[in-house]
């Protein structure tokens, strides 16, 4: 499992920013038109049970920790990670036959109390809705590697028939072995950005791809 990779990179590897601090577990479904668009991704985000846990007690939710939501807990929770600063990315780096697409902040935010587990969903507009014409191929992941990314949820095309899903999985081992030896060389106050290892999560990022047949 990834997660039990990244806790191994934690506990044999690096300086603090060189590994990561929450684990989220998603899923997307993107929604293509009547007219062969793709107008949103939908982005599911089930947070690890320690950030829960940490985000529940710090919102002051699920007081008395029995794992029901009251109405009001929903409310306060709702969002909750929707307030992004100008120019994040929101995790998620598409593109159309290797065209990049920008797509909106979040909207319609969700969030649910499940097994322990804050899972939240949030929809973004894709800009200019691009005829799907060729292969779509998104990656979930933090440059930074602050957060990992799996893609355990449900990915699906809704909307559309004909499409096929394809998961190109990283070389989680291969790519922890070359960070370390990377890492290792550099004084504990390194600045990954001058390093060079400002987008290092992309190393550890699952591509989802989309390849849908002729309308």
């Amino acid at each position: 499992m990834r997660w039990i990779a990244a806790l191994c990179f934690i506990l044999l590897a690096a300086p603090l920013g060189a590994h990561p601090h929450i684990f989220i577990n998603t899923g997307l479904v993107f929604i293509i038109d009547a007219q062969n668009r793709l107008t949103h991704v939908q982005v599911t985000w089930e947070y690890d049970e320690l950030y829960s846990l940490l985000v529940t007690e710090d919102l002051g939710v699920d007081s008395d920790y029995d794992g029901v939501l009251t109405p009001a807990d929903v409310q306060k929770l709702t969002g909750f990670d929707m307030n992004w600063i100008d120019g994040y990315n929101g995790d998620l780096v598409g593109a159309l036959d290797g065209a990049p697409l920008e797509l909106s902040r979040p909207a319609a935010p969700t969030a649910v109390l499940q097994d322990g587990k804050i899972i939240t969903t949030h929809l973004r507009r894709v800009e200019g809705a691009p005829e799907v014409t060729g292969r779509l191929s998104f990656r979930p992941y933090d440059g930074t590697y602050y957060t990992a990314y799996e893609v355990r949820r449900p990915v699906r095309v809704q909307g559309r028939e004909g499409c096929d899903i394809v998961m190109d999985e990283p070389d989680i081992a291969g790519a922890l072995a070359m960070t370390q030896a990377e890492v290792a060389a550099l004084p504990e106050d390194f600045d990954m950005e001058a390093a060079g290892l400002g987008d290092i999560g992309a190393r550890f990022a699952t591509e989802v791809n989309i390849i849908c047949a002729a309308p």
